[in-house]
C-alpha cells in the first residue's frame, strides 16, 4: 500500500467514533463513480474502482462483520472490495417502487437489532444515504448531491439509545 493511501486510511480510522463492546458501528456511504455503459444500471468506472479499493483500505483495521448494498451493480462493486477483505458476503438489499418509502427504516431498524459490537458497512445512492443516517441517527437528512461520491458518514448506535456521528470524506 502506498504512503499516501496508508495515511488516508488512517486518518478516515481515526474519525470513527470509539466502539463500546454493546454499540453498533455503521459506516455509510454512497456508490463510487459510474460508468456510463448502461443508462439503468452501470459498472463503475476507473476513478469508481479505485475509490471502491481506497473504502477496502480505510476499512482494513476494522472489522466488517456485514456490508449491505442494493440490487445495483454499482453498490455492489463498490461494496465488494471491502466485503472480500472482511471475508463476509455483500448481502443485496433490493430497493424498488414498493418499498422505497421504508427502505430507509427498514434498514435501520435492522440494523439496530444486530448483535451488540457489531461493524457494518452499507452502500446506498445520493437519493438513499441522506435517509439511510437520519433513520439512524435521528437527525435532519443532509442532502447529497448528485455528483458527490466521496462522503464517508459513521454511525455509533448507542446500546443505551442515540447515536453518535461523524461524517468525513475518502
Amino acid at each position: 500500500m502506498s504512503r499516501a493511501l496508508l495515511a488516508f486510511a488512517l486518518a478516515i480510522m481515526a474519525c470513527l467514533p470509539a466502539l463500546a463492546d454493546a454499540d453498533v458501528l455503521v459506516v455509510v456511504v454512497r456508490h463510487a463513480e459510474k460508468a456510463t455503459n448502461d443508462p439503468r444500471d452501470p459498472d463503475l468506472d476507473a476513478a469508481g474502482q479505485a475509490r471502491a479499493r481506497a473504502l477496502a483500505a480505510a476499512l482494513a483495521g476494522s472489522r466488517l462483520d456485514a456490508v449491505h448494498a442494493t440490487q445495483f451493480k454499482r453498490t455492489r462493486q463498490t461494496a465488494a472490495p471491502a466485503a472480500e477483505a472482511a471475508g463476509v458476503d455483500v448481502t443485496v438489499r433490493p430497493i424498488d417502487g414498493n418499498n422505497a418509502t421504508t427502505y430507509a427504516a427498514d434498514l435501520a431498524r435492522d440494523l439496530r437489532a444486530l448483535p451488540a459490537g457489531s461493524v457494518v458497512l452499507v452502500v446506498g445512492h445520493s437519493n438513499t444515504v441522506p435517509g439511510i443516517v437520519a433513520a439512524l441517527d435521528g437527525r435532519p437528512e443532509r442532502a447529497m448531491p448528485e455528483t458527490e461520491y466521496d462522503r464517508f458518514t459513521t454511525v455509533r448506535l448507542r446500546a443505551e439509545g442515540g447515536a453518535d456521528t461523524v461524517v468525513s470524506r475518502y
